[in-house]
């Protein structure tokens, strides 16, 4: 499951999640970054939730 639809899955949005340009453009031996961007007070209360519920 790609990292937006799993965060959609759990009514979690990041309207700036994106791909780290300069870790997918250049040559590392790491998978390229996920930028995740800014959020509001609630989302992050819900991905927090989310984490929790999952342990």
């Amino acid at each position: 499951m790609q990292p937006r639809s799993a965060l959609t899955a759990h009514g979690i949005t990041l309207p700036s999640l994106d791909l780290h340009l300069r870790s997918y453009a250049g040559r590392y031996d790491s998978p390229p970054l996920i930028t995740l961007g800014n959020c509001s007070a609630a989302t992050a209360q819900r991905l927090a939730d989310v984490l929790r519920a999952a342990r």
